[in-house]
This record gives C-alpha cells, structure tokens and sequence, in this order.
C-alpha cells in the first residue's frame, strides 16, 4: 500500500496549512485546491516538487481532481 496523495486538489489543500509558501508557490496550490481541471504535465512536476521540497508525502496513482 502507498502513502500519499491520490487527489491533486488535497495535496494542494495540504500545503497551503502546513507549508511556508513563497505567494507564487500559495498562488498556483490555490488554483488547484479549488479547480476541477485535470493537471498538466508542468503543473504535476511543480506539484511533485512542492510536495518533496516541503517534506509531505508525493502524489500515488489515481488522479482524481
């Protein structure tokens, strides 16, 4: 069984209650948490990224919104 997040938009939520956010960084995980658009492959990188540079665990297999 994999830890993380199946959903973009949680992970997404997560960061912005735990996370000290550059306001790019709080910008673009707003957008998500309250989007029903499916990712990009750009956004899911920089997600990823985020997710990693701020110790919370990445996003698993399942791409629900």
């Amino acid at each position: 069984m994999s830890y993380g997040f199946t959903a973009p938009r949680n992970a997404a939520m997560e960061l912005l209650k735990v996370a000290p956010l550059t306001s790019r960084e709080g910008s673009f995980c707003g957008q998500l948490a309250f989007s029903d658009q499916p990712l990009s492959d750009r956004q899911r990188n920089w997600l990823t990224i985020l997710l990693d540079r701020h110790g919370l665990p990445p996003l698993v297999a399942g791409d629900a919104s």
